[in-house]
């Protein structure tokens, strides 16, 4: 076993050239589109293996549907957006798992492919290195304002985009940089992710005006499209954080906030990050940009700075 409970998916070696990598994740509906939400879940699901450095192969689907209550045509939209999905992931989906449930949730387990030297762990990050995050933040906020009627359909729109992007560019870019360590931001937010991230010697600087944010956010959280799981994930960390006395409460809000579907945060030398950035832009990432760097932990793990 070369990877378990403390990565983004579990990583077993065959033989000295190739280990086999497995995840599973589903979630409940963050759209109200049956299909796109089927997409999307499996952009999510698959995002896993990318963040392992290896090359999904298959995938089969788990479902709960509440096949007395919704039309069968709402199961029918959501299989075929995450068939939709894998199949621009270059994977089929090969079977899978249903049971009759109160609510929708949908996701894939997905089976991939690396060299077990190639693996990429969210631990390995380095004093000195730089933190690449190839995603906007705000997705979390922006689904929950839209679930609760605070945001409308060009909301919406804007929130379905980012979490239907999938990190296969980023992955491919990733893979020709010596990155130390990566994990994509999912339900844990950013700042739970980074905690992952680090070993007890190790701390992070976070540049707060270099994070890239969806602009929405601003007028969702105004209202109050804060989720549940963005709260527990405040609690989780704020005990670990330092944050300048600048950023207020809504602004810190975002780095704990759930995503679905997120970027890949990625540790690597800094005197490559430009050039890693440049490719990530030239493929056509939807943000990529250093929003911090590593170093030998004081006392706080996370620091959090306005930035330059």
């Amino acid at each position: 076993m070369l990877s378990g409970l403390e990565d983004d998916a579990a990583a077993f070696s065959l033989d000295d050239n190739l280990a086999i990598v497995q995840t599973l994740d589903f979630i409940t509906p963050v759209v109200n589109d049956p299909y796109s939400f089927g997409a999307i879940a499996a952009a999510n699901a698959i995002s896993d293996i990318y963040a392992m450095g290896a090359k999904p192969i298959f995938a089969l689907n788990i479902v709960s549907f509440p096949i007395r209550s919704m039309p069968i045509d709402t199961l029918g939209a959501i299989l075929a957006g995450g068939a939709a999905k894998a199949a621009e992931a270059g994977i089929p989906i090969v079977g899978g798992h249903s049971v009759d449930d109160t609510s929708p949730k949908y996701g894939l387990t997905v089976t991939g492919l690396v060299h077990p030297q190639k693996l990429i762990r969210k631990s390995g990050a380095q004093v000195g290195d730089v933190l690449v995050l190839t995603k906007p933040l705000g997705t979390g906020i922006l689904a929950t304002g839209v679930d609760s009627g605070i945001a409308g359909e060009e909301i919406e729109t804007v929130l379905t985009a980012v979490m239907l992007e999938l990190n296969l560019k980023a992955a491919q870019v990733m893979q020709a940089f010596p990155v130390h360590a990566c994990t994509d931001v999912s339900g844990y937010g950013l700042l739970g992710h980074l905690k992952e991230m680090l070993s007890p010697d190790l701390a992070v600087i976070l540049e707060y005006d270099k994070v890239p944010i969806l602009p929405q956010v601003w007028d969702v959280l105004k209202y109050g499209g804060v989720s549940s799981g963005t709260h527990a994930n405040a609690r989780y960390v704020r005990d670990l954080v330092r944050w300048e006395e600048s950023i207020n409460p809504q602004e810190r809000m975002v780095l704990y906030d759930a995503q679905t579907s997120g970027g890949l945060l990625m540790a690597t030398p800094p005197d490559l990050a430009e050039s890693l950035i440049t490719k990530l832009n030239q493929v056509g990432t939807l943000a990529a940009h250093l929003i911090g760097y590593v170093s030998q932990r004081k006392d706080f793990p996370i620091e959090v700075r306005r930035g330059a």
